[in-house]
């Protein structure tokens, strides 16, 4: 059974959402670390980039695939997790936890509302994935 934390916000492109306050933690879905399988490389974006939801601002490379990752929300990136260019196999250890991508203050709170909470999300899942 693929873990779906039920308190984060979920894209069906496979990015989770954790709130903070007016900040936006953003990683890749547990699912999502396992249809890539074992992640070589992070790109990590640059800090103060403006960032709009539906847009790449990422990519993960995987010994299978490599992976766009889309921004499930507007915003200015604040953090990245530089963790992740030394070790990108985080992504498939801990994806809900260490290996958050990047921190967004976000620009329009009510984009949260498109997302998918964690039971729509194990469906998609459930479904095949898209």
């Amino acid at each position: 059974m693929m873990n779906t934390p039920k308190e984060l916000k979920y894209s069906s492109d496979h990015e989770w959402v954790k709130i903070d306050g007016d900040v936006a933690y953003i990683g890749v879905s547990d699912f999502a670390q396992s249809q890539l399988g074992d992640v070589v490389f992070v790109e990590i974006p640059d800090e103060g980039r403006e960032i709009k939801a539906g847009e790449t601002f990422s990519v993960i490379e995987s010994v299978k695939a490599v992976s766009d990752i889309i921004a499930p929300v507007s915003g200015k990136i604040v953090k990245v997790n530089d963790a992740l260019g030394d070790t990108p196999e985080l992504i498939n250890q801990d994806p809900y936890g260490d290996a958050w991508i990047v921190a967004v203050e976000l620009s329009d709170v009510s984009e949260l509302d498109a997302l998918l909470d964690g039971d729509a999300y194990e469906k998609l899942t459930a479904e095949g994935g898209h």
